[in-house]
């Protein structure tokens, strides 16, 4: 109980540290235990959904839980740090081929010249191909040494690994997950709920890009030619899962804003396990405030990772200490933009947050 009441207190993207260290200049602030220092990576789009650079911080408007804050907002380019997930269970072997071929993908459009990444491949085992380097020849090589493996699909623990090894990387760096697989868990011995507050504490955020759809396709039996005359009400859902519009969405992973995901992170914040189990990976995508991609055509993984790549440099990153640190329980982030360009604006969806008198 102590120690999950420390870990929510302090969720919200922050390091917790005993003293604070000198901070190299154009870094975020790394407050130390007593403060809440939230950060939210931002993204903005035009009507056209194209990507809106070059805005003043005073631009930028955050509230949480409706209460305006002090902002702090930063564009440079920081180093990047990258733990790129790769599946590799027997299910995946049609498309290993394929993702061999991102490994030379990674470093010019993702990472650049100061960044680096390390390679985990995952089924029932664990295995790490490569440690964190910023050779590309190197993650090239890792990707290429990919196998499928047995039928167990350790997601949640693949993330849990991931989290650890960023953690052990320099503060001041950018630290992002990139996760090529579907999005069911098979096997995982990790929580959920704990891993994804491990993910914010140490400001990850995660990119997902879904490979489901196309393994259906590839590992479909012959289709049934014959019609289905059923009317669309009489086709059955999954089973346990509830025929709503909301929990369909969240089922399922569709594309949905912030406000309709925030029934689901709340769930989670109260170890929802069933939400682990259907689709770890929109929880732990949309929890950190990154964007999930698909794969199921024959050049899409190469597309998203290029979409990728634009759009970490194309991120605002906003900092603050909440003004209302008494407030228990979910603390909900919008953010408005004084711009006639800005259409949309992307960000995570919150933090939880432990009352002060618990």
């Amino acid at each position: 109980m102590i120690r999950f009441l420390l870990l929510t207190f302090l969720c919200g993207w922050v390091e917790a540290q005993q003293t604070p260290p000198a901070q190299p200049e154009g870094t975020l602030p790394k407050l130390s235990i007593t403060v809440q220092n939230v950060v939210a990576p931002v993204w903005v789009y035009d009507e056209k959904g194209g990507y809106v650079n070059g805005l003043r911080p005073d631009q930028f408007h955050l509230y949480d839980n409706g209460k305006e804050q002090n902002l702090k907002v930063d564009e440079s380019f920081e180093p990047i740090s990258m733990v790129i997930l790769l599946q590799a269970n027997a299910a995946v072997e049609h498309m290993l081929p394929a993702v061999a071929k991102i490994g030379n993908m990674i470093g010019p459009l993702i990472i650049g010249d100061r960044g680096e990444a390390a390679v985990v491949a995952y089924d029932h085992r664990l295995r790490t191909l490569q440690e964190f380097t910023s050779d590309p020849d190197k993650i090239t090589a890792a990707v290429k040494k990919i196998y499928p493996g047995s039928s167990s699909n350790r997601v949640v623990d693949a993330y849990e690994e991931a989290t650890r090894m960023l953690r052990t990387r320099p503060p001041a760096r950018r630290r992002i997950i990139l996760m090529i697989g579907e999005k069911r868990d098979i096997g995982s011995e990790a929580r959920g709920r704990e891993t994804l507050i491990n993910m914010q504490l140490a400001n990850i955020t995660v990119y997902s890009v879904d490979m489901s759809r196309l393994l259906n396709i590839l590992n479909a039996p012959t289709p049934d030619i014959r019609p289905d005359t059923r009317q669309t009400t009489g086709v059955p859902m999954p089973s346990g899962v509830p025929a709503t519009p909301t929990t369909v969405m969240q089922t399922y992973g569709t594309d949905g804003n912030s406000l309709q995901f925030m029934p689901l992170l709340i769930e989670i914040y109260k170890d929802a396990k069933s939400i682990f189990k259907s689709n770890p990976v929109t929880v732990f995508t949309k929890g950190t405030g990154g964007t999930e991609y698909s794969f199921y055509r024959g050049h899409g993984l190469e597309q998203a990772i290029e979409d990728i790549g634009e759009q970490v440099r194309s991120e605002y990153m906003l900092s603050y200490n909440p003004n209302n640190q008494e407030e228990g329980g979910f603390h909900a982030i919008t953010v408005a933009v004084e711009s006639p360009l800005a259409k949309r604006v992307q960000t995570r969806p919150g933090y939880w947050l432990a009352a002060r008198n618990q």
